[in-house]
């Protein structure tokens, strides 16, 4: 988490970086105050979502034009970030979702995982009307709009795949750009075999519960 850190102060200084500590037991909000960054310490365990929209309501909160979502296990390289953020610039989309299986894919997971990947691309492609290939994707950035949407709701456990959604359902403009990916210097996936088919089974069924729903959350300019 520190060399992610140090690799986002070295493309832009200016950055504000926010990390969400969120009820870990290792030092991680102590290596990240020594670096001068925000650090949001959750009490405990909130999860994927609920530490994800901790972020979001900081970015509202203290008026963020941008976001981006990153990983701190070093498997996101802050180098692509022009890649990601430059359709947001030009005003082209409100999420940008930085894809390992658009242009030349170089990235190589489980048998199990390309299965799920492939089946969730389909399935959100065709919600969304356009060709989407890694909804699973955690390197992503939004805009204002995107912020107050994910501020004011976010889905929990494996939540990518079902916020793309959300983006659709409340008509803002998605758009996905090829990025390179390494492999991960710290951690490890909270999917593992075992978990791959119940959780390509509740995924997909939290989207079609999802696309039934009345209730939208407000956006910034609702």
């Amino acid at each position: 988490m520190a060399g992610v850190i140090d690799e986002i102060r070295a493309f832009d200084s200016a950055f504000e970086i926010v990390v969400i500590d969120d009820g870990s037991g290792d030092n991680t909000s102590e290596v990240a105050r020594a670096r001068g960054v925000h650090v949001v310490t959750l009490p405990f365990n909130l999860g994927i979502g609920g530490a994800m929209q901790t972020g979001f309501r900081f970015a509202r909160m203290n008026d963020f034009d941008l976001a981006v979502q990153i990983d701190g296990d070093g498997q996101h390289d802050p180098a692509e970030l022009p890649a990601l953020l430059a359709p947001l610039q030009r005003d082209e989309a409100d999420l940008v979702v930085g894809s390992r299986f658009a242009g030349q894919p170089t990235f190589r997971s489980s048998f199990t995982r390309r299965i799920g990947i492939r089946l969730f691309a389909f399935t959100v492609s065709a919600i969304a009307h356009q060709r989407l290939t890694d909804t699973t994707s955690g390197f992503r950035a939004v805009n204002r709009r995107g912020i107050a949407l994910f501020a004011a709701e976010y889905p929990q456990d494996y939540p990518e795949v079902e916020a793309t959604v959300m983006v659709v359902k409340h008509r803002l403009r998605l758009k996905e750009v090829p990025v390179r990916m390494r492999e991960r210097a710290g951690g490890r996936s909270s999917i593992t075999a075992l978990r791959s088919l119940y959780y390509i089974t509740k995924v997909l069924l939290a989207l079609f519960v999802y696309l039934f729903r009345s209730r939208k959350a407000p956006l910034e300019d609702e």
